[in-house]
């Protein structure tokens, strides 16, 4: 059966793609990958990853500053995302990875909600989508998400928290991003949530050179491993693979519109 996917989260720019791009696109083509939405997640990495964007058809960018990186945070980081999101460019159709993060050491949490109010403030002021990370900080994360409502809402990328969490950002018009961790059979509080919520709410990535799929730990995970999230997925769903697939891309394509 031929399936095509996006793979909505891919730090493109990060080693073993980078200097590789070409040859990880024809690899990632061959299973069904038409498109790569590569997610910066600081500043200092903008530049490039709108370059690849421009660069290769297949890729898509989206730019923000993620909050692992608040310790090195700079007001003047913002700024340099406000004159990318001026310009808008056609391949720029998120802003992520934003997000809140309290598993790191020294979270700054305080500065880490600031940091997400501002690029929240930002998509909605650029109508475009978010690509949300968050560890250890659904409830706070959905707090934030209903002060400030966007036109466009967004993901939450490699969701691995409880179906109530789930369904509270669905309620608020958010995605939930299916990845890796949902190819491990002991992973079943994400298997079994993930089995009961909306297939209109779900979207595929790899987090790719992260968040590797079973079979592969130990090694930079990769775009055309989505296969394995997809039927991993159709395992645990009532729908068939094909219906699974269509409304996916469906999904996508009204989320980021590509």
């Amino acid at each position: 059966m031929s399936t095509s996917f996006v793979d909505t989260h891919c730090h493109f720019d990060f080693p073993p793609f980078a200097s590789n791009e070409a040859q990880s696109l024809a690899r990632a083509g061959e299973a069904g990958v038409e498109k790569i939405i590569a997610v910066g997640v600081t500043a200092e990495r903008f530049d490039g990853v709108m370059a690849l964007a421009e660069r290769f058809d297949p890729v898509y960018a989206a730019l923000g500053i993620h909050p692992m990186a608040i310790g090195e945070f700079e007001e003047a980081h913002l700024d340099r995302l406000e004159e990318w999101l001026r310009q808008r460019p056609e391949k720029l159709v998120a802003i992520g990875e934003i997000g809140l993060d309290l598993y790191i050491d020294d979270p700054q949490f305080e500065r880490q909600e600031a940091l997400l109010q501002a690029q929240l403030r930002l998509a909605r002021e650029f109508e475009l989508p978010v690509i949300l990370h968050s560890r250890r900080a659904h409830d706070k994360l959905a707090m934030h998400l209903r002060r400030i409502e966007l036109p466009r809402t967004g993901v939450v990328h490699g969701f691995a928290g409880s179906e109530q969490q789930a369904r509270a950002f669905i309620e608020a018009g958010y995605y939930i991003g299916v990845g890796g961790t949902l190819t491990y059979e002991r992973a079943t509080k994400t298997r079994r949530t993930l089995s009961r919520l909306p297939l209109s709410s779900l979207l595929l990535e790899t987090d790719s050179p992260d968040m590797p799929v079973q079979g592969f730990q130990g090694e930079p995970n990769r775009p055309e491993r989505i296969r394995h999230v997809w039927h991993s997925l159709c395992e645990i769903r009532e729908e068939s693979p094909e219906e699974i697939a269509e409304a996916i891309r469906d999904n996508t394509r009204r989320l980021f519109r590509i």
